[in-house]
């Protein structure tokens, strides 16, 4: 899946927490926040959440196309 660079704004607490989260989870914050507005979204839209080894292995391979990304950045 494509990823898209954008710019949000997050109270302190907000980005604080996220940051927490991320490292607890081993991911960075930008992926932490990505698997959260999309759990979010899901959740919002459809009222329950969809199967966990789905959404796994699409995180996996979003995580690992934005790590590519980012490296090839620089």
């Amino acid at each position: 899946m494509a990823t898209r660079k954008v710019t949000l704004s997050l109270d302190e607490a907000a980005w604080t927490f996220a940051e927490q989260a991320a490292a607890r989870a081993g991911l960075s914050p930008s992926a932490w926040i990505s698997r959260a507005a999309r759990r979010e979204a899901v959740r919002s839209v459809s009222g329950r959440m969809p199967e966990p080894l789905s959404v796994a292995s699409i995180d996996e391979s979003e995580f690992i196309a934005g790590e590519e990304a980012m490296r090839a950045a620089g």
